[in-house]
């Protein structure tokens, strides 16, 4: 769905998912979404809606606050773990 002009607000249907992700990630997702003052799921709206047209999610200022974050709450991750990652035993 495009917009036409910039003050113009599509309107959406949105539904509850009820994905796992690691849990450091979550935090640091969190922990962006609170500093943007926005809900996780507009700031993972956002970093689809974005991906899907191929542009960079995140300026260089915000990619500087995400490795802030990554270190505070230890995630160690990178793209690489992308797909590889596995259950820890409980």
């Amino acid at each position: 769905m495009k917009t036409t002009k910039p003050n113009d607000r599509p309107v959406v249907q949105r539904v509850q998912t009820g994905v796992r992700m690691e849990r450091r990630l979550v935090k640091v997702l969190k922990a962006l979404a609170e500093y943007f003052d926005m809900s996780l799921g507009d700031l993972l709206e956002g970093i689809c809606l974005r991906a899907f047209e191929g542009k960079r999610p995140f300026s260089p200022e915000t990619i500087e606050t995400i490795g802030r974050l990554k270190a505070v709450y230890g995630l160690d991750l990178d793209a690489s773990a992308s797909h590889r990652m596995q259950e820890a035993d409980d």
